[in-house]
This record gives structure tokens, C-alpha cells and sequence, in this order.
């Protein structure tokens, strides 16, 4: 029990460092944590899965386990998890691409095929199906 409070509570820091500083005022706060969770989601998707892109927060890098808001920008939608996930998509380019695990090349994460890769829903972005599945055979 103890451990799932206390992963509970690093993947909650992980999510409000990621988004920037706590926020002050209980409506965003609570509009914020009306959000699906990774760690509320783990048990129903296994290690390997691959996930559909509006359920995955681009930002933190996390499969939530249901639609997150999405964020226009040139052309391409992405996604985020708070108000604060939506305003840093557009200004840092950073967030908006990963490294393909398999092939070591930058991808845009909205066009990326989707992976579930970590126990609490941490997320991989490849290139391509072909990327994905040589990855699988690698692990």
C-alpha cells in the first residue's frame, strides 16, 4: 500500500514539474486533476501497447487512459493534459518531438506511432510500425 502511495505521489510531482509550478486557484486545480492519470490507467495497459496519440499528455510523456486537450499547431495536432500542457506546446518546439528509441532519429510526436514503454505509463515515440515492432524484438 505504501508503494502505491508513494508512486502516486512521485508521478503527481512528475506531472506538476512538468507543467510548470502548482497552480493557486482551485478551479484550474481542480480542472487539472479531472484528468486521467497514468498511474489510474497502468493496470488495463501492458508494457509494449501501443496507444491512440489523443491520449497520451505530449508534454509529460505519459498514456492517461483517456482524451487529453488538444493543441493545433502548424498544422499538426498534439496533445496535453492541463491548461498549462496547452500553452507550452506551441512555444517550445522540445516538447513537440522525441527520439525514436529504435533508430535514434528525432520524430515529430504527432505524427508518431505511440508505445506504451514504462511501468507508470511512460510513453516512446517511433517513427514508424516497422520501428516499433524491430524495438519489440530488441527488448
Amino acid at each position: 500500500m505504501s508503494k502505491i502511495i508513494i508512486g502516486f505521489i512521485s508521478l503527481l510531482t512528475l506531472l506538476l514539474t512538468a507543467c510548470g509550478q502548482a497552480r493557486s486557484n482551485k478551479d484550474e486545480a481542480a480542472e487539472h486533476h479531472s484528468q486521467a492519470t497514468p498511474e489510474s490507467h497502468k493496470q488495463s495497459t501492458q508494457i509494449g501497447e501501443l496507444v491512440p496519440s489523443d491520449e497520451v499528455c505530449m508534454v509529460n510523456d505519459a498514456y492517461m487512459g483517456k482524451k487529453q486537450f488538444d493543441v493545433k499547431f502548424d498544422g499538426k495536432t498534439y496533445y496535453g493534459c492541463c491548461e498549462m500542457c496547452k500553452e507550452r506546446i506551441p512555444k517550445d518546439a522540445d516538447v513537440r518531438v522525441a527520439l525514436d528509441p529504435y533508430s535514434h532519429k528525432q520524430v515529430d510526436k504527432a505524427l508518431a506511432v505511440i508505445a506504451v514503454t514504462g511501468k507508470n505509463g511512460e510513453v516512446s515515440y517511433f517513427e514508424s510500425k516497422e520501428n516499433y515492432a524491430n524495438y519489440l524484438k530488441k527488448q
